[in-house]
């Protein structure tokens, strides 16, 4: 039932026909948030411009890490998503939020594999040792740190070959062939669909993202940002978010 409402809904964002690409708006609500999220929040972001006439959606998706240094850095921003809580910590310390994070979504690694590699194994862990270049996050953002914690849980050394600044970067470099394998979240593996496949790292489902969300202090759209949080922990956001793989609070 989730799903096909997922499925409705998101059959009534297309029919609006708005988009962040609004000609001259007359206010502009500015969201940076976790690159992993890109889909499901373009989504809202047109639901939302649909009920707000002359309101354009200013998305910004980047690694978390990336998008605060840049609110830190003195970046117009009203909304702030990021894919750990311990990210998200860095701008409630430096008091630049002006709500308490409030959970709206969960995710958990993956291990993607170029559809030609790891295909004798069911196990990440195995499809990893039996050779083959190996992308993963770099350790300060999100899905890095959470890759760190789950090697080091599994007591499995890892030896990739490059580090990227966000999920999407992995990703990328999987699909495009650079790399055989990625450590990313499900809902990527899910994102990139056919040419890869998804290979489950045992231990994974103890190392969960949780996905903060809040308002950002000094944003010039207070209570445009109020409302669109809760669009995000409506029963809407979360079915589209589920739709998208992502776990829900």
């Amino acid at each position: 039932m989730r799903r096909a409402g997922a499925v409705m809904l998101v059959v009534g964002l297309m029919a609006t026909g708005c988009s962040s690409t609004a000609q001259d708006p007359d206010r502009t609500l500015h969201v940076y948030a976790a690159a992993s999220l890109q889909e499901p929040l373009e989504e809202l972001a047109a639901t939302f411009e649909g009920e707000h006439p002359g309101v354009a959606v200013q998305l910004v998706l980047t690694g978390s890490a990336d998008a605060v240094a840049q609110i830190r850095a003195g970046a117009p921003a009203d909304v702030v998503a990021t894919a750990d809580t311990t990210t998200m910590g860095t701008l409630v310390d430096a008091d630049l939020v002006t709500t308490t994070p409030r959970t709206f979504a969960t995710n958990t690694l993956q291990l993607i594999a170029d559809a030609a590699a790891g295909a004798q194994t069911d196990d990440g862990w195995g499809a990893i040792s039996e050779g083959g270049d190996l992308v993963v996050c770099a350790p300060v953002v999100p899905c890095g740190a959470s890759t760190v914690a789950l090697a080091e849980q599994e007591d499995v050394e890892l030896r990739p070959v490059s580090e990227e600044q966000s999920v999407t970067d992995v990703l990328a470099k999987v699909t495009s062939g650079a790399a055989d394998f990625g450590i990313v979240y499900r809902t990527d593996v899910l994102r990139a669909g056919g040419g890869v496949r998804g290979i489950d790292l045992p231990g994974a489902e103890k190392v969960v993202n949780e996905y903060p969300i809040a308002q950002v202090a000094e944003g010039d759209e207070p209570s445009l940002a109020a409302e669109f949080v809760e669009l995000v922990l409506s029963d809407g956001g979360q079915v589209l978010l589920d739709s998208a793989g992502f776990g829900t609070p």
